[in-house]
């Protein structure tokens, strides 16, 4: 059984059972059964599938973690969250989101105009919004419609001027007044890429300085009374737990300080963001070096400590970790369209009487590589190759010959994986590295997984079936872009091994796991490519599942008119082109427009035939 290191990202959310990915959660359906119940709708593509038990289970694993600290440490604060909008806004998810969240309280922070929107028609009454970000007039009026909406409504102060306007909206507006949170500008940072959002020099936050001038301001003008947070934020997917331990240190003094300076009403520290996953598929290497419990003891502990030492009340525990919480919900299924060597089948081999003799050495092989020899053979049909391709280039040989020479050396790469099957020789794996398997994807990296293209950010990946048959293949993946980025190489470190499957018989899909988190929201429509199709699995008390709100690509329509596309214009243009063709007759012009007109209401991404095994 292969299972792709699920036992290091998956948290038992999914597991390997009878050759097949399975939803480790009541009837434990698994994900093949799930894609080809949603492909017999007819639809194609991309699928993305959300699980909302993974979001509860995040959720309650959260809460129950900070609970279980505070009663471990006798901590006099509470705990309560917000989930950041920005790391997916995307509806199925956030009615699931906020759904699930009621009965904790769970609320929302948002970061513009349009998320303090999503979150006043959505949030529930009861559950906290935080607003952070850079704000002006408009945005901070919301924030007191939203308070006299009822909200218990935050407004995170990123400068002195959004201090300054939110006392100017107050003589406007008058009561009921936002509660206002500070957020701090610490020297600590975080660690890895996104580790620039903290430290002296990120762009967020105040200096030490401009948190007295703040006070002072609020003071003045018998505010105070409003300042009940402060805020920090060292960046997102925090893979140590030093620099959270750091940061702590330093966010908890200075809230000791500032209730010191008479902010009696300040009484919580929101941690912002950062809780980080697990994404790894290989034992020597971790993305998260910690686990959720030490974070909470850590957390709970440092700022019970410091309280103590400085002689303030233990402040509530607010955080913000919107990864942690939405990333494992989300699974991608891409549909594997082609392997590019399986163009080289003996059928395609046709030998000459008369042929060069490298080729015939080629020939012979072929037929007498064993698992003893396979690695020099491997080496020799390499070298081959190189020799043959120069003389072609010199014009010593003819196409025929070249093909014969491509289809020939891949025959023996293919026989001497499958020899070689077992084996754990680095220089096989070198050798596959240059040899790879290409694997075309019916969907596009940029739209889908744009963290890899942009910071090479790995996603688990494993078919779904043929588990119980070893993978020979050094795997690289190609999307349908026309862009030579839309790849994620074989990495010789990490690789990814797939099955060599005979397409024509059969369907393959990949699944890319943990693409929950920001994926879907910074993906690019890159070639007009649009959001996959997306279905969400709800489970029932006896543990059915059902399909439930199936949201189909968008069409190509559609997307030119999000583009700003005149519908008419464009149509009417097609229609008046195709009228003046003078290639085809009247009746085929008809037949021709029904067509397009069919093809303007697709989606952009292939739309293959069923397989025999799937129809």
């Amino acid at each position: 059984m292969f299972d792709y290191g699920i036992k290091i990202w998956s948290q038992n959310n999914f597991i390997v059972e009878d050759g097949v990915v399975k939803v480790n959660y009541r009837s434990k359906p698994s994900l093949l059964e799930i894609t080809k119940k949603v492909r017999q709708t007819g639809i194609r593509g991309p699928l993305l599938i959300r699980f909302p038990h993974l979001i509860q289970k995040q959720i309650g694993t959260l809460y129950k973690e900070f609970k279980r600290a505070m009663k471990s440490f006798d901590y006099q604060g509470s705990f309560n969250a917000v989930f950041p909008l920005k790391v997916n806004q995307f509806p199925n998810f956030i009615t699931s989101l906020v759904e699930i969240g009621k009965e904790y309280n769970y609320g929302l922070e948002a970061g513009s105009k349009a998320e303090l929107i999503i979150a006043m028609a959505y949030n529930h009454k009861k559950a906290p919004i935080t607003v952070n970000g850079f704000k002006d007039k408009g945005m901070i009026n919301l924030g007191f419609i939203a308070a006299k909406m009822g909200f218990d409504i935050t407004l995170t102060i990123e400068g002195l001027n959004e201090l300054e306007t939110i006392l100017e909206v107050a003589k406007e507006l008058g009561e009921p007044i936002p509660d206002i949170g500070l957020r701090i500008r610490l020297h600590s940072s975080g660690i890895g890429i996104w580790a620039k959002s903290g430290g002296i020099n990120s762009k967020f936050g105040l200096t030490s300085t401009e948190l007295l001038e703040a006070v002072e301001l609020l003071k003045k003008n018998d505010l105070l009374q409003k300042f009940k947070m402060i805020h920090f934020h060292i960046g997102s997917q925090i893979s140590e737990i030093a620099p959270v331990k750091r940061a702590l240190r330093e966010a908890g003094n200075i809230y000791a300080e500032l209730r010191k300076m008479g902010a009696e009403n300040l009484g919580a520290i929101n941690l912002g963001g950062g809780l980080a996953i697990e994404y790894s598929q290989h034992e020597n290497f971790h993305a998260a070096n910690y686990t959720i419990t030490e974070f909470t003891n850590d957390v709970v502990f440092l700022l019970k400590e410091i309280a103590e030492q400085k002689g303030v009340i233990q402040p509530d525990i607010f955080t913000e970790s919107g990864r942690y919480i939405a990333a494992p919900h989300a699974v991608l299924i891409a549909p594997v369209l082609e392997l590019f060597s399986q163009e080289y089948t003996e059928r395609g081999l046709k030998l000459k009487k008369t042929n060069p003799p490298l080729i015939e050495e080629l020939y012979d092989l072929y037929k007498t590589i064993n698992r003893k020899n396979a690695i020099e053979y491997l080496h020799d049909s390499l070298d081959h190759m190189e020799s043959l391709l120069t003389l072609f280039d010199l014009g010593y040989i003819d196409l025929q010959d070249r093909s014969n020479t491509e289809i020939l050396v891949h025959l023996i790469i293919k026989k001497a994986i499958e020899l070689l099957k077992n084996s754990k020789s680095y220089e096989l794996k070198r050798i596959q590295d240059r040899v790879q398997e290409r694997y075309l994807l019916n969907f596009s990296l940029f739209q889908s997984l744009p963290d890899f293209w942009g910071l090479k950010q790995r996603f688990p990946v494993m078919p779904l079936n043929n588990l119980d048959v070893r993978p020979t293949r050094s795997a690289s993946l190609w999307d349908i872009t026309c862009d030579s980025d839309g790849e994620i190489d074989f990495n010789i470190d990490y690789p990814l091994y797939l099955h060599d499957i005979d397409l024509k018989n059969e369907e393959y899909f990949l699944a890319f796991f943990l693409v929950g988190a920001y994926q879907e929201i910074l993906g690019m429509k890159h070639n007009l490519f649009t959001h996959p199709t997306e279905v969400t699995v709800e489970f029932d008390e006896n543990g059915d599942y059902r399909l439930e709100r199936i949201v189909e690509a968008q069409s190509i329509l559609d997307i030119l008119y999000d583009l700003d596309y005149d519908l008419n214009e464009l149509q009417s243009n097609l229609k008046s082109n195709l009228a003046n063709s003078h290639l085809i007759d009247e009746e085929e012009k008809e037949r021709i427009f029904e067509l397009l007109a069919l093809i303007l209401n697709e989606n952009s991404y292939l739309k293959m035939s069923p397989k025999k095994d799937s129809e």
